[in-house]
């Protein structure tokens, strides 16, 4: 049991979390108009009098959002409508150049989705329920810290094609948000609907907090804290509501429906605004979009071309390969490392080898510079070739190393890199005896405390001649000739 800053015992409440995380699509151009969809244009170069509301203008709705938006649903196991309606949620805000957005309300495109992000006490599901993913249009982007006595609007974003997800009021801690974000991207990912970038702002949550105390059923009052832009800045934002709310009911006080702001410098909440109602937004049906109807169809065939999604590839990982959980989990991460892995395991025929090679040079490579898996300099079919020739022998695992590094550098075969450097490894006795000789030459007061039991420095001078023979010397046969040295 944990306490909150005010001494009152944290078991006293309950946490109640729902999450709406709009995801920004893949798409070339906005959700009703021409204009790029592309991240970095100079400020206020990707509009036109549609993503403006000029009048005269008319929206018209993008084809390839709605198969993404139900590409989206589909893989969260929501079930998209035949029918749905795009309507105008009107307010004003300075960087929404329409006093409206379009969006979808009472008729969205998709409901009743879920996730499972792991076990309860007992043993059964924590599924997280998705009420609904509804499809609707960015507003703009206000900068506040450009300028020193105004704030600037770039309406680049304008338009861009957004789904929004909204939970159920199933989290009960902040972990458990962390944990559903996580898995929502990872199911995203997995299904190519958005680049997710939560630094460019692809993807950003607005988490809906009450408490209550424990093993009541009412909810309580709610508060929204708006665009956190990412997963550990969602569960730290959590924390310091939760405390928040709590004292304010410990010292009689009463909890304010409102909008919040995050400050992560400051690790507070702070407000921005009285939360509207829906009430307060006016919806109607936006008169210039008639209703997207989808047959059945239509969304069947995007529901078979769904890729393998993460949970039933973890299930095939493990009746394929034989991998433990941990391996699985981290192999599973991305689909692109988890594709390469498969390449890799394939070609060479052993998948402990193979994930070990991904989850330690591979993956290690891939974060001190910074390059994706798919711009990776050495090809999986090279990879298997290398641990090819670590298992015939052909070279040993030292040596394996510096070709891999080689590889990394210049994208060429290992085979030619061990020819080029002479790394291939040795296997005649004769010269391995050389080596060993010449070591213990250099080393006789060592050698002599080995024969007289220090049994530990075998290591020792088994590691000079591998060095001695700039790793290319064969370990099992050095073991085999140090044996023969000293009599055994």
């Amino acid at each position: 049991m944990t306490t909150p800053s005010n001494g009152t015992p944290r078991g006293k409440y309950e946490m109640v979390v729902g999450l709406e995380v709009h995801v920004q699509l893949r798409t070339r151009t906005k959700l009703f108009c021409n204009c790029s969809a592309e991240f970095g244009a100079p400020p206020n170069r990707n509009t036109c009098p549609v993503c403006l509301a000029l009048p005269g203008s008319l929206p018209v709705l993008n084809e390839s959002a709605v198969e993404l938006a139900t590409k989206a649903a589909l893989a969260l196991g929501a079930e998209v409508q035949e029918e749905s309606v795009f309507a105008r949620k009107n307010y004003f805000y300075p960087d929404l150049p329409k006093g409206y957005q379009i969006s979808q309300f009472d008729k969205p495109l998709a409901t009743d989705g879920g996730l499972v992000i792991g076990e309860r006490p007992d043993g059964s599901p924590l599924r997280i329920g998705i009420t609904r993913v509804h499809m609707e249009e960015d507003a703009g982007k206000s900068i506040h810290d450009r300028f020193a006595s105004a704030s600037a609007i770039d309406l680049n974003r304008a338009g861009t094609p957004l789904i929004e997800i909204v939970s159920e009021p199933d989290i009960r801690s902040s972990a458990e948000a962390g944990s559903y974000c996580r898995l929502l991207k990872q199911v995203l990912e997995y299904v190519d609907v958005s680049d997710l970038n939560m630094e460019e702002g692809s993807l950003r949550v607005d988490a809906n907090i009450s408490i209550r105390e424990s093993g009541a059923t009412r909810l309580g009052t709610k508060t929204e804290v708006k665009n956190l832009n990412s997963f550990s800045g969602v569960e730290r934002a959590l924390e310091a509501e939760f405390a928040r709310q709590v004292a304010l009911i410990e010292t009689g006080g009463a909890v304010e429906q409102q909008t919040l702001l995050w400050d992560a410098d400051r690790g507070v909440v702070r407000p921005a605004r009285t939360k509207e109602g829906s009430d307060d937004y006016r919806y109607f049906p936006d008169p210039d979009l008639p209703p997207l109807r989808l047959t059945k169809d239509w969304i069947d065939r995007i529901r078979n071309r769904l890729p393998e999604l993460p949970d039933a590839k973890r299930r095939r990982f493990a009746e394929e390969y034989k991998l433990s959980t941990y391996d699985i989990d981290v192999l599973t991460a991305s689909p692109r490392v988890a594709e390469y892995f498969e390449v890799v395991a394939h070609g060479h025929g052993d998948a402990k080898t193979t994930a070990n090679w991904i989850m330690g040079e591979v993956l290690a490579t891939l974060k001190n510079t910074g390059v994706a898996i798919e711009r990776f300099s050495v090809r999986p079919a090279d990879l298997a070739t290398l641990l090819d020739m670590v298992r015939s022998g052909l070279v040993s695992n030292t040596a394996a190393k510096r070709i891999f590094a080689r590889m990394v550098e210049t994208g060429d075969r290992p085979e030619q890199i061990a020819e080029r450097e002479g790394l291939t490894q040795v296997g005649d006795d004769g010269q391995i005896a050389a080596w060993v000789d010449e070591v213990l030459a250099s080393q006789p007061a060592e050698w002599q405390r080995y024969l007289g039991g220090e049994k530990k420095l075998l290591g020792v001078f088994v590691g000079a001649v591998m060095k001695k023979s700039g790793g290319r010397a064969d370990p099992r046969k050095v073991n085999q000739l140090l044996g023969a040295r000293a009599g055994k």
